[in-house]
């Protein structure tokens, strides 16, 4: 068994800082700001050759009230997962009550517990650690995570009570990832807990809960999933905090990372225009889209009609997605939701082979020609495949710099029918084949040129006797 380590701490002492050190990424948001992680993160940590499991927390300050409360539930929770704790204090803060109010709790549950003294780096290491010998919780280690000391001769301790895994083959099975996106406050980590059927995710009536992209891998029906929870975005100019501009980047991120895009909308609200740029930024990356309607409960007819009317005019430029009437909070129609999303999923990565879509082309081309340019018609020749996830449709033909958008879209909708794709957008690619003659000068043989001098002067008789007769 792989063994399962949480980073536990007042807000603010390096836990984020300590995660990023050990997994060997950036995943977790780091600012000097309280209170910025929020949800339990879970990261694959390799260090000195041992494999784990690393949970990153948010703070524990012991007077949570509101969303704090929810936070440190979270936090417990990790706790009770942990094989292992990591227990972070500040040398530069000193002991203070709420690390006396974890260090009990860590007793009570008879966790297995490291302290660490973060932040030493300037002072002394015995006057920095003497005051949280008073937690009776053994050895300290002193630490600087941001600057890797210390960490070392932690981990070493740390890891030294598990035994060493054996070898597994990696399965490359990681099942379908699909990333949860929207503006804030549209209900994506309740759908999240629903889809999950647990609360894994803070929800919180206070738009911008989330602020970092959590990866949660699960299994139902004995299919593997990655769910990806995203923190919401605004309009640009509605942004202004740092902290909110580095959860825009971690959800574009999840979006590329992603295989199918959930896109929650508000259903109260309609349509806005946030959620079409969204919708946008979905289809530029190329990645599967399924969208769905929130808190579509209690929505009177005349609503429920007038917001279908707005989607069939204003969402015409994604009429491949599937769209759904949901209620993430009383889980009504989420369950469809894996339907559009395999159909997606499969569509957007299936393999194409090339007669299939050579002769697709061919019926194409047949029922609708090219256009003429330049008094001559457009010829395509075949068609292959040129990737996946979004499928990448490979043309071959000469002008094909020339082909104008309405036949590419005439072209990309043809392929979608044929092929029974749902959920993806398709590329076109065109490539013009080259003319291997194009600049090579035929040399004339002796007799060849005799010939054209022939030709030449009967041409000029003939011209003559023509403007003769004209004369007359």
């Amino acid at each position: 068994m792989i063994p399962v380590i949480a980073l536990v701490g007042r807000p603010n002492v390096g836990k984020s800082t300590l995660f990023n050190r050990l997994t060997n990424t950036r995943d977790a948001i780091v600012a000097d700001y309280a209170g910025l992680t929020r949800d339990r993160k879970y990261g694959e940590a390799n260090y000195l050759d041992h494999k784990f499991i690393l949970i990153d927390t948010g703070g524990i300050s012991g007077d949570e009230d509101g969303i704090d409360e929810v936070m440190a539930e979270q936090s417990l929770q990790a706790i009770a997962e942990a094989d292992a704790v990591l227990f972070l204090v500040d040398c530069r803060d000193g002991l203070s009550p709420a690390d006396q109010m974890i260090a009990k709790h860590l007793r009570i549950n008879n966790k297995k517990t490291y302290v660490v003294a973060n932040k030493v780096d300037g002072l002394s290491f015995d006057v920095a650690v003497a005051p949280f010998y008073e937690l009776g919780m053994g050895e300290i280690y002193p630490t600087t995570a941001s600057h890797g000391r210390g960490v070392k001769s932690l981990m070493t301790e740390v890891l030294a009570e598990f035994p060493p895994q054996e070898e597994e083959e990696e399965d490359d099975e990681r099942g379908i990832k699909m990333a949860i996106v929207g503006r804030p406050n549209v209900g994506k980590s309740t759908l999240v807990n629903r889809l999950l059927g647990e609360d894994r995710v803070i929800v919180y009536d206070l738009p911008g809960t989330t602020r970092d992209s959590i990866y949660i891998d699960y299994e139902r029906d004995g299919k593997p999933y990655t769910i990806i929870d995203t923190a919401g975005v605004r309009r640009r100019k509605n942004v202004r905090l740092t902290v909110e501009k580095f959860s825009i980047v971690k959800t574009l991120k999840a979006i590329e990372d992603a295989n199918v895009v959930v896109l929650v909308m508000d259903s109260r609200e309609g349509v806005v225009d946030q959620d079409l740029h969204l919708m946008g930024q979905v289809i530029d990356s190329g990645r599967a889209l399924v969208v769905a309607l929130n808190k579509w409960d209690g929505l009177e007819v005349e609503q429920k009609e007038r917001i279908k009317t707005e989607l069939d005019r204003r969402l015409r430029f994604v009429d491949f997605a599937d769209i759904h009437f949901i209620s993430a909070l009383h889980g009504t129609g989420v369950g469809h939701l894996y339907e559009s999303i395999e159909k997606a999923f499969h569509s957007a990565t299936d393999k194409l082979s090339t007669n299939h879509l050579t002769k697709i082309l061919e019926d194409a081309v047949v029922v609708h020609q090219p256009p003429l340019v330049n008094g001559r018609r457009i010829k395509l020749r075949y068609a292959h495949s040129g990737g996946h996830n979004p499928p990448i449709i490979v043309i071959h033909g000469n002008q094909t710099d020339r082909i104008p958008g309405h036949y590419t879209k005439y072209l990309e909708k043809t392929f979608r029918r044929v092929l029974d794709l749902h959920g993806t957008p398709v590329r076109i690619l065109f490539k013009s084949t080259d003319n291997p003659f194009k600049d090579r000068k035929n040399k004339l043989t002796d007799r060849q040129l005799q010939k054209k001098e022939r030709l030449t002067k009967h041409y000029q008789k003939q011209k003559i006797k023509q403007k003769k007769k004209k004369q007359k």
